[in-house]
């Protein structure tokens, strides 16, 4: 990790009600993608869910008086993020739930940081792999381990489910680190950028699906249920999501971001159980928390220690007592993007 992709350390007021309405606002994306392919195709529900979030996100520039970008080398950074951070994974996960559970779909979007930091390390060059790191992505390998079931064997749609799931957070795992690498750093707004990511993913979409899915339906022919899935998922879970997403980007790195994921699957399992009313099996919480534990070591989050106070310092026991400042995390371990 370098300086140059350090955020400062910022306050928790700063970002974390965000971060976590952003975990509320995915975790349910599982329960209306469920109900989207009921009777869309996945392509079709991605494609009508990235339109209902451009269209939102667009409304919204025009009523603020922002503008989208206006450089090439913007665009052709979006179009790489568009296709790895919107088209393909939401696609993937629309053809996995086809498979599998809302709320399993939840638990491997969790598997999204084991992706994020080898990335960052072997192709973005913006972190360093250190020995915590190394032990935390080898817990999170045993994880997706035990959510798979293997010892039960491999095969079957619901197995094939599982591996799409994963593919789409392995997407995530490649968009996160290049937005902040290349797009992050921008002057332009967050809702300018995502507007834009949305408006090329959209068109990434209108060429694929018809030559893969046939020509969409038309929206009048789908059923008031399947209309408010898709019109939460591109509002909420496309518009509004992917402009909170960026901003917890730029203020606490992409990697911390990415550990939002620590609570979609809470959000996704809850939803899943009250209204689905889905069950899972033992090993697939067990691994999920395995894989948690897994990102939480990589990251840092277990054993670190607090530097002990000097005795000469200590104020009187009736006044609280100062917190420290924070350490220069550019001569921390690395551990943050």
């Amino acid at each position: 990790m370098t300086s140059d992709f350090t955020p400062d350390r910022p306050g928790l007021r700063s970002w974390l009600p965000g971060f976590v309405v952003l975990a509320a606002i995915w975790g349910s994306s599982f329960l209306f993608i469920k109900v989207g392919v009921a009777e869309l195709h996945p392509l079709h529900l991605t494609l009508f869910r990235v339109v209902a979030g451009g269209l939102t996100l667009l409304v919204v520039l025009a009523v603020l008086g922002d503008r989208l970008p206006r450089e090439p080398r913007v665009w052709a950074h979006l179009a790489v993020i568009a296709a790895f951070g919107v088209a393909m994974p939401f696609t993937l996960f629309g053809y996995g739930e086809q498979r599998v559970e809302s709320m399993l779909a939840g638990i491997w979007n969790a598997t999204t940081p084991l992706v994020v930091l080898p990335l960052a390390v072997l192709v973005f060059r913006t972190e360093r792999l250190t020995v915590r790191g190394a032990v935390g992505l080898l817990l999170g390998f045993v994880g997706v381990l035990v959510v798979l079931g293997v010892w039960q064997g491999v095969g079957g749609a619901h197995f094939v489910g599982q591996l799409m799931c994963f593919a789409a957070s392995a997407c995530y795992g490649v968009a996160i680190p290049y937005q902040k690498k290349f797009i992050a750093g921008s002057t332009l707004s967050g809702l300018s950028l995502s507007a834009a990511q949305l408006m090329v993913a959209a068109v990434q979409l209108a060429i694929v699906a018809p030559l893969v899915a046939g020509a969409p339906p038309v929206p009048t022919d789908l059923s008031p249920r399947v209309l408010a899935a898709v019109l939460a998922l591109g509002a909420l879970g496309t518009g509004l999501a992917f402009v909170i997403n960026l901003r917890n980007i730029r203020i606490v790195g992409a990697t911390t971001a990415a550990t939002v994921t620590y609570l979609i699957p809470v959000f996704a399992v809850l939803i899943g159980v009250a209204v689905l009313g889905e069950r899972l099996t033992w090993h697939q919480p067990v691994g999920a928390l395995i894989v948690l534990l897994g990102v939480a070591v990589s990251q840092g989050l277990l054993g670190r220690r607090r530097r002990p106070a000097s005795p000469a310092a200590t104020p009187p026991a009736t006044t609280p007592a100062p917190s420290p400042p924070p350490a220069d995390p550019r001569v921390e371990p690395a551990r943050r993007r």
